[in-house]
């Protein structure tokens, strides 16, 4: 059920945690835009549970039927040859049991890595630090059984949903980020932490690898950049649903002033140069290389 495959391109994204040069994700939703971050040079691939939610129809936070989520994670990684780690949001499921059966299915796609988050539905309480722990223990020993590393990417909302004082705030993902680490997560993802000094904090008090988001639609600023992250210590940084939303949002601007204005300016600008748009549709549409 799990290749072997499959168990080395886990093993090799593990390593690229464990590098001097950060891990620089671009979170894809469906085989188009993923095949296209493969061909841009990139070591691996995220998905965005966001982005591929709302492909589907569907608004994020859980409310895509889990079938369909594991479909199209499927789906991505049929067509890509680097290793694909999946947000598997909450871990779709009400109880240990169910997370971790969730988990499995997911895994079985074919996928090395998962994000899997401590709050439901960003509600401002979060899920127990204690009850965080065993999920994480618990899909770890499910992954162990099957044969595989899978690498466990702990996310905690804290600066998400959490009120209080930022120091406060700071103060609770690294005791969170550290109790995570233990029970087995592999790396530790803080979003909506952008400023220089928090990030710098975080990657010196937690004892894991420390992922970054750079998604200002969640109301941040952007972080540093990827040079200053990676000077700092920080791991992995990801775009998270914001490659996404841009999209979205040029088929907008573009809609609009068509039908407003019946002309085609926005249309231009995201087209030119027109040998790069076509290169880029090539490079998301080319054979499979996959043997």
């Amino acid at each position: 059920m799990i290749s072997q495959n499959q168990i080395d391109k886990a093993s090799n994204f593990l390593k690229l945690h464990k590098e001097e040069k950060i891990l620089t994700l671009l979170n894809s939703w469906d085989p188009g835009s993923s095949k296209l971050i493969e061909a841009s040079g990139f070591k691996a691939i995220g998905t965005t549970s966001m982005g591929i939610s709302a492909s589907l129809g569907y608004p994020d936070c859980q409310a895509i039927p889990f079938q369909e989520m594991v479909d199209a994670v499927k789906r991505i990684v049929e067509k890509v040859t680097l290793p694909v780690t999946a947000d598997i949001e909450g871990g779709y499921g009400k109880n240990i049991n169910e997370i971790v059966n969730s988990s499995r299915q997911i895994l079985l796609t074919g996928i090395v890595g998962i994000n899997i988050e401590d709050s439901y539905d960003l509600n401002p309480k979060l899920v127990d630090s204690i009850e965080f722990c065993e999920r994480i223990s618990a899909i770890r020993e499910m992954a162990k059984s099957l044969g595989i590393h899978l690498v466990i990417n702990a996310r905690t909302d804290v600066f998400i949903t959490s009120s209080g004082s930022e120091n406060n705030r700071l103060k609770e993902s690294i005791d969170r980020g550290n109790k995570y680490q233990e029970a087995g997560a592999d790396c530790i993802f803080i979003p909506d932490v952008w400023q220089k000094e928090k990030i710098r904090t975080l990657v010196q008090e937690i004892d894991a690898p420390i992922n970054i988001l750079s998604n200002p639609t969640n109301g941040t600023g952007f972080p540093p950049s990827i040079k200053e992250l990676e000077e700092i210590g920080v791991a992995r940084v990801s775009l998270g649903s914001s490659l996404m939303k841009s999209t979205l949002a040029s088929i907008r601007k573009i809609g609009q002033e068509v039908i407003e204005e019946g002309t085609y300016k926005r249309l231009s600008e995201h087209l030119e140069p027109i040998p790069e748009t076509l290169m880029a549709y090539k490079m998301a549409t080319e054979k499979n290389k996959k043997h």
